[in-house]
């Protein structure tokens, strides 16, 4: 089923579209799965590859350490490699993704139910779900990171559950990892503000229950996909929230042996009931906080059904150490929240700009925070606490710098902290942080705390020393006239005033770059002293 029957793209419309726009790397030579598919990935996020370089891979040929073949082929990227892969699964523009987020929460549309569909073309249920090479051992999981993990673990996951008192479902992104053909654990958030899964286990284990209904979905439609990252306010429905982003209602079928809705055109559909007596060990996982997730007591669910389409694929998230597909999908989703939170709930409107710095911290412990040169001093605090306490696991450490600062390049950073910032005024720290999401969460009771800077420009300052845009742009053409190496400039990559920079010396700079500095001579031999020691400034208008 597609797009046109539909409404809305699914997982193979989505697929082609990006083969479409040369967003899409097929891989048909064999790959092995448990050591080389994600490292394979993981190259274009560490090879020093621009972002729009990266691509969706598909592997259609594709075995396992001992030679074993696979008939399902596996897609990893194919949501979020970059923004523009991100984009193309919502159907918008990188700009235009926040105001599709904020239409969709606010007019939500009801998904539809339909009998017959595309996710049930073949079920796999009883003896079928038993031996090796059989239920989840039929299904190509990579090992996401070689030489860590212990297990293939599911990562592009939409875990559905539901609330046993209200009825309403929840759909989160967890990791699951294989034990068995018939058996997997699932480790959901347990912090505050955790997982809505973890929510419905703690209500169903309180009400008595020994057991948890759960559905894990493999290769949602896109606009389904989305809402396993996306933190919604609790209790709302995230199929609701998909059909106001695609505009129609999703179409939904009632699982096989599980009384929980699944997407109709998912691509698999792994069924069964969570244990809710005993815990199994769980990990080691390279986590998406960047460091290797160590062993833990997790949700241990027994199969009971495994259904997909008639040809289905599978997606991977590659995740580990930041930039990674899984920080694009939430950076792309929580920048515009923080920016509308500063700008619209705190209604500071000097702020421009939110980045949540990607490579290596993961988004959720560094923000930098762009500010008007004219933003008043008491405006830029306020938006540093807000920033800092708008959500319990973001903010660590927050920057505030100017327009100029290219937020994602940390020499800038450090550049406008080590110009515009004084420590002693400028930055401000602050006690009782939870770890959060990260590799200290364990330790019980150990507190964080909060770093503040302002590294804005608290007056004006003389010209960055490059040569200005229209000299660098020229001698960029004469570079690559000459095939040398590929130029990947890293801003600032010209120089530009700030704020110090007199008339008289824009117009000695046009005329030394002429060829007529002897003209500058004439003038600077008309303006000697002989009443002034060496280094005492000079300004031309002044005179």
């Amino acid at each position: 089923m597609s797009q046109h029957t539909t409404g809305y793209p699914d997982l193979h419309d989505h697929l082609e579209e990006l083969k479409r726009r040369g967003l899409l790397q097929v891989i048909d030579r064999p790959i092995d799965k448990d050591s080389e598919l994600h490292p394979l990935v993981r190259w274009q996020f560490v090879g020093g590859m621009d972002e729009a370089e990266r691509k969706a891979f598909l592997f259609t040929n594709i075995v396992n350490a001992q030679g074993r073949k696979y008939d399902i082929p596996v897609v990893v990227g194919a949501l979020a490699a970059n923004r523009e892969i991100y984009s193309v699964g919502m159907g918008s523009s990188v700009e235009q993704i926040q105001a599709r987020w904020d239409q969709a929460i606010n007019h939500p549309i009801k998904p539809r139910m339909v009998e017959n569909a595309p996710c049930h073309d073949v079920v796999h249920e009883g003896a079928d779900l038993q031996g090796e090479g059989k239920g989840l051992d039929m299904l190509p999981i990579p090992i996401s990171t070689p030489g860590f993990d212990s297990a293939p673990t599911l990562t592009a996951t939409n875990v559905i559950t539901v609330d046993p008192e209200t009825g309403v479902q929840n759909m989160g992104t967890y990791r699951c990892a294989l034990k068995a053909p018939d058996r997997l654990v699932v480790r959901m958030a347990t912090r505050v503000g955790g997982a809505g899964g973890y929510l419905h286990y703690q209500a169903w284990k309180k009400a008595g229950h020994k057991t948890m209904p759960c559905a894990i979905v493999l290769g949602c439609p896109p606009y389904v996909a989305f809402m396993g990252p996306q933190k919604l306010p609790i209790g709302m429905d995230e199929f609701d929230v998909a059909g106001g982003l695609a505009g129609a209602p999703i179409e939904v079928t009632q699982a096989r042996t599980v009384n929980l809705r699944v997407p109709a055109q998912a691509e698999i559909v792994i069924e069964g009931q969570i244990d809710l007596e005993f815990l199994e060990p769980e990990a080691p996982f390279g986590e998406s906080h960047g460091h290797v997730a160590l062993e833990e007591f997790n949700l241990p669910m027994t199969i009971t059904a495994i259904t997909h389409r008639a040809k289905p694929v599978i997606p991977s998230y590659i995740s580990q150490v930041a930039p990674s597909e899984s920080s694009v999908i939430k950076r792309v989703a929580y920048e515009p929240l923080f920016l509308a939170h500063l700008r619209n709930a705190l209604g500071i409107r000097g702020v421009k700009r939110v980045s949540l710095h990607e490579p290596l911290t993961g988004l959720l412990r560094v923000t930098v925070i762009t500010f008007d040169k004219d933003t008043p001093k008491t405006e830029v605090w306020r938006a540093l606490y807000g920033a800092a306490f708008f959500k319990g696991d973001c903010g660590k450490i927050c920057i505030a710098v100017n327009e100029d600062i290219d937020p994602d390049n940390a020499d800038a950073l450090l550049w406008a902290m080590a110009y515009r910032m004084n420590p002693v005024v400028d930055v401000q720290t602050l006690e009782h942080r939870g770890q959060g999401h990260g590799p200290k969460r364990e330790l019980d009771g150990e507190e964080d705390s909060t770093l503040l800077m302002d590294a804005t420009m608290k007056s004006v300052m003389p010209p960055l020393a490059l040569p200005t845009q229209p000299y660098m742009e020229r001698s960029k053409a004469i570079w690559e006239e000459l095939g040398l190496p590929k130029l990947r400039p890293q801003a600032p990559w010209f120089g530009y005033t700030l704020g110090d920079w007199l008339p008289q010396w824009e117009a000695a700079a046009q005329r030394a770059a002429t060829g007529r500095y002897l003209e500058n001579g004439a003038i600077s031999l008309t303006q000697q002293r002989n009443d002034v020691k060496a280094e005492t400034k000079f300004r031309p208008d002044e005179q």
